[in-house]
């Protein structure tokens, strides 16, 4: 029987291709090709210089296997080969799985709900540290683009070095960005805000890091700006902003989300942060993600690697050869039977964040939910809002 030997190997799926490693690496043990960074097991000596300057973790990966994965292999990867499957976690408490007879459409009145207060267990967040006027100029870690060639949508994950910065953030507060140089008129051009899509800790816990989620504009000034940015580059920002769309730090909180594209930046920001801090919390988190195919669904692939039964995902698409065009709300009715029972429940918080051409569909099935199992929807909203329950961030 071959003996065990452990193989240095970097994750594909959440590396952005900075090549920091691969230049921090003295014995040149590390490689790339149009797809993928590799270290070539035959010259990798464990050396560890590569691993502090990796802002994801990507380069932090270590596999027992009989024979190294050859570099031909490594190169063509989309992810990281299986490991052994965990232990099934008992949850800490039963979800909620009761599901109402039906749900029928139902006429809701349309009523924009008051902004809400931030959820009672949240942290306090500082806002408006840095103004426009006298942004932080941080850099650039890397630049990864996140959807294929051949999507529509361009959007970019982007990582920032905080080193040195001192910009505390929460998750789903957002950042301020200004487009460099001056318009027609001699005057800089107006800032534009991204949540932040990564935890409070970092995009790499405790390496004073943060990450965004962009999508290219065609002619957005400061979209294109962003989505060009290189590693090493300057960023000034201002803020942090946003004092209500935060989390709660609660383990019996039970999160509904919901978005399209872009906005499921703070959704990500809020697993990130519950698999450190709650892991063993089991069946508080439903994720309902709406966009046109999975090439163009950011962050598909690690999201597929997130347990149902610490995330439970439902993926919306609306341009998929062969199948009928569905969009997150029709995957909120669909799935009704999931989320209606939660309804009831005082520890449900609901969140949306996306495209406003959703919001009022979206908020009409929710207002379809509530019907089936008895709750008049615009009591039940007006009561989640006032007690920091439910939020809405559209564009």
């Amino acid at each position: 029987m071959n003996a065990l030997v452990k193989q240095h190997l970097i994750d594909p799926e959440i590396c952005i291709r900075c090549h920091a490693c691969e230049e921090a690496c003295p014995k040149d043990a590390i490689l790339h090709n149009d797809d993928n960074v590799v270290v070539d097991a035959a010259i990798c000596d464990g050396e560890m210089s590569c691993i502090g300057p990796c802002p994801t973790g990507a380069i932090d990966n270590w596999l027992m296997v009989a024979s190294p994965h050859s570099l031909e292999a490594q190169l063509e990867w989309m992810e990281l080969p299986e490991a052994a499957a965990p232990a099934e976690i008992t949850p800490v408490e039963k979800p909620i799985t009761e599901a109402p007879a039906s749900v029928a459409p139902v006429a809701t009145k349309k009523k924009r709900a008051p902004k809400s207060p931030p959820p009672a267990s949240a942290s306090e967040p500082v806002v408006n540290m840095h103004s426009p006027g006298r942004p932080v100029e941080v850099t650039v870690q890397g630049n990864y683009k996140l959807t294929g060639d051949g999507a529509e949508a361009e959007i970019h994950h982007i990582v920032l070095s905080m080193e040195g910065v001192d910009y505390p953030v929460l998750e789903g507060q957002h950042v301020g960005i200004s487009p460099p140089g001056k318009n027609e008129k001699g005057r800089s051009y107006p800032q534009r805000r991204y949540t932040i899509s990564s935890p409070r800790d970092g995009e790499r816990a405790g390496k004073g890091n943060i990450s965004l989620t962009v999508r290219r504009i065609p002619d957005g000034l400061a979209s294109n700006y962003i989505c060009d940015l290189k590693r090493g580059d300057k960023v000034k920002l201002s803020g942090p902003y946003g004092d209500s769309f935060l989390m709660p730090n609660d383990p019996k909180a039970r999160l509904i989300m919901i978005c399209t594209g872009t906005g499921a930046a703070p959704f990500r920001a809020f697993t990130m942060r519950h698999q450190r801090v709650m892991p063993d919390v089991q069946g508080a988190l439903h994720l309902f993600f709406g966009a046109r195919s999975p090439d163009q669904l950011p962050y598909f692939g690690p999201l597929g690697k997130v347990p149902e039964s610490f995330l439970a995902k439902h993926f919306a698409f609306s341009r998929v050869d062969g199948q009928p065009k569905q969009y997150v709300q029709d995957k909120l009715r669909q799935d009704a039977a999931t989320i209606a029972p939660m309804f009831g429940d005082e520890n449900t918080y609901i969140y949306i964040c996306g495209l406003k051409a959703m919001e009022d569909d979206v908020v009409k099935v929710l207002g379809e939910i509530s019907a089936s199992v008895g709750q008049d929807w615009d009591t039940l909203r007006d009561e989640m809002t006032a007690q920091g329950r439910f939020h809405v961030e559209t564009y």
